[in-house]
């Protein structure tokens, strides 16, 4: 029987979904984060947000890249499997889009200019309108609905809400198997290089600096094991801000995800997502640290999640003002990091920015 070395890394397994998000996770391993902070992240591409849910729970997984509002999900028990979570840090905010197929999109944008709303373009189509999420009650279905129901088109009613991993959408609606999707970058930029759609919103258009991708991880791994916590908090964290330090970075971030280990797209694609052009306004665009902003886990970002459950019908009203969120967002675990890597701290753990209802 061998033992490990007090200065041997510590492996831990750590599950990632194709999107431009993973991003600090990929780029933690290629620039040696991971083994400076006493780490051995080895990475594992995950088919489904399904299957990376499962995986994290039954232990294959020590932590993994995830939908803030999957984390949400598991802990309420909505929708499958009931497991206490923990939200270790935030990895971005913004970076998801909204694509519609292209009869779609030009109703769209005629409607601004008097033509037939979305609503009028949906009741013209053959069938029910089907639009994509990538999983029942994570982000994109969120993001989806709130933009629906603000067009006037109610999404529990209208049309026909369908999960599918984001790599397959942009093929499912050049098929017309989709009328419109809700994913994760580089997915939408896949569907209109290829023509399949367009891109009708910006994900940081309807709610700028809105939270996205976190680090999630089982509560008894933050609970039982609170330096290994800390140590992989930081490892990201540093990842985090080295994405945003320059627009370098972000290109060779495009070369390592390029691979089909990754992401498996070509890397002018990627960039095309990465590397802001100016089009949207830093607010708006991609972030992975913002001084730290993008990354600190705001427990109101979680009540406004939760909000959004209660309004589409799947989670009873809360007594308690769901107190248990303080045991979700492990701040105590992101503050020891931040210190460490001289992060900024935020004074308060509540932020008020909100999109419209």
């Amino acid at each position: 029987m061998t033992t490990r070395a007090a200065n041997d890394p510590r492996t831990l397994e750590i599950g990632f979904m194709p999107l431009l998000d993973a991003a600090p996770l990929v780029a933690a391993v290629h620039l040696g984060l991971d083994r400076r902070h006493g780490l051995a992240l080895r990475l594992h591409r995950q088919s489904s947000w399904a299957t990376l849910r499962d995986r994290l729970l039954s232990g294959e997984l020590d932590a993994a890249h995830a939908m803030a509002a999957l984390v949400l999900a598991v802990q309420t028990g909505i929708g499958g499997p009931q497991a206490d979570l923990a939200v270790l840090t935030g990895l971005n905010r913004n970076g998801q889009a909204i694509t519609l197929s292209p009869p779609l999109a030009d109703a769209l944008a005629g409607a601004a200019s008097d033509g037939p709303s979305l609503v009028q373009a949906l009741r013209s189509l053959p069938r029910r309108p089907v639009f994509a999420q990538t999983f029942p009650t994570g982000t994109h279905a969120l993001w989806l609905y709130h933009w629906l129901a603000a067009q006037g088109v109610d999404p529990m009613r209208d049309i026909e809400a369908v999960t599918l991993p984001p790599p397959q959408m942009p093929q499912a609606l050049a098929d017309g198997d989709l009328d419109g999707f809700c994913a994760g970058e580089p997915w939408g930029e896949q569907a209109e290089a290829t023509g399949a759609g367009r891109r009708v919103l910006r994900s940081g258009q309807l709610w700028p600096g809105h939270p996205e991708k976190v680090l999630a991880c089982r509560r008894d791994f933050a609970a039982l094991q609170p330096e290994l916590a800390t140590a992989l908090t930081a490892v990201v964290l540093d990842a985090c801000r080295w994405l945003d330090a320059g627009a370098d970075h972000r290109r060779q971030a495009a070369r390592w995800l390029s691979v089909p280990e990754a992401i498996g797209l070509p890397v002018a694609r990627l960039e095309a997502c990465l590397v802001p052009d100016g089009s949207l306004p830093p607010h708006q665009a991609l972030q992975f640290h913002a001084d730290g902003q993008a990354n600190y886990p705001w427990r109101a970002d979680g009540e406004w999640f939760l909000g959004q459950f209660r309004r589409w019908g799947w989670l009873p009203p809360a007594g308690d003002g769901d107190a248990w969120l303080d045991d979700v967002y492990r701040l105590d675990t992101w503050r020891a990091a931040a210190r460490e890597l001289g992060v900024p701290v935020p004074a308060r753990d509540a932020r008020a920015v909100f999109p419209p209802p």
